[in-house]
């Protein structure tokens, strides 16, 4: 379970997050959604620990990201916007580099790259150097590094942004296997079909702060309106 109480975050004089506060459950999908410069990737990133919020407070399963950001690193999985890949290891040297990182023992690490390679189709290309592989390929492969250590809770920054169709479908179907079993899912986007046929549950950011959160039934109930597009841009007017 992931919980933000009360987080702000500032660049100089830049405030990127004024007030964000919100919960994302074990067996869910929590979406964040919100237009650029709202504080999405800031947010994920204060809950990855690669930035420290300058007031509130963020906890992974109980663990605090500012006093224990250790543990917390070992409770999440992370798919940043832009994931970069080693261009000259193979799919299966990146994964089992993170692997290694997360001291798992070699049997174990074995059994582990050889099911992440099974359950997302990745065969035909596990044993080629990066360098040359599609979008939708190097999404597997930082997929598959991100969830090598099996963690609990998996931070997703626009996972599909330049993906083919088939690649998107792929990695909704795989979105849904994490919920099936019992993970913690929060991911970002712009894709507001792609959000609709995921989330359970919805948390909407404008200007920094938190401006609904809750089921797509709950907005459509505030808004007055079935289609999340337009329930999100009345959400993002008020």
């Amino acid at each position: 379970m992931i919980t933000a109480e009360g987080l702000k975050k500032t660049f100089g004089e830049v405030q990127a997050v004024k007030d964000v506060s919100f919960s994302a459950a074990d067996g869910k999908v929590t979406a964040l959604l919100g237009p650029n410069g709202a504080g999405k990737s800031t947010t994920l990133r204060i809950l990855s620990t690669v930035l420290q919020p300058s007031e509130g407070r963020a906890s992974v399963d109980g663990h605090d990201v500012l006093t224990a950001p250790l543990d917390v690193r070992r409770a999440i999985g992370v798919l940043p916007h832009n994931a970069g890949i080693y261009d000259r290891l193979t799919a299966r040297e990146n994964i089992r580099y993170y692997g290694e990182l997360h001291q798992i023992s070699k049997i174990e690490l074995n059994r582990r790259m050889d099911e992440l390679i099974t359950v997302l189709e990745m065969e035909e290309f596990c044993d080629r150097r990066a360098a040359g592989f599609s979008q939708g390929q190097k999404i597997k492969v930082a997929l598959a590094r991100a969830l090598i250590h099996h963690p609990k809770n998996v931070l997703l920054d626009e996972p599909t942004n330049g993906l083919d169709v088939m690649a998107t479908r792929a990695l909704r179907e795989f979105i849904q296997h994490l919920k099936r079993e019992g993970r913690c899912v929060l991911f970002s986007s712009h894709i507001m079909q792609e959000v609709a046929n995921l989330c359970d549950d919805l948390v909407i950011i404008g200007h920094g702060e938190v401006m609904f959160e809750g089921t797509l039934d709950r907005l459509a109930s505030r808004t007055q309106e079935t289609d999340l597009e337009e329930a999100f841009i009345k959400v993002i007017g008020e």
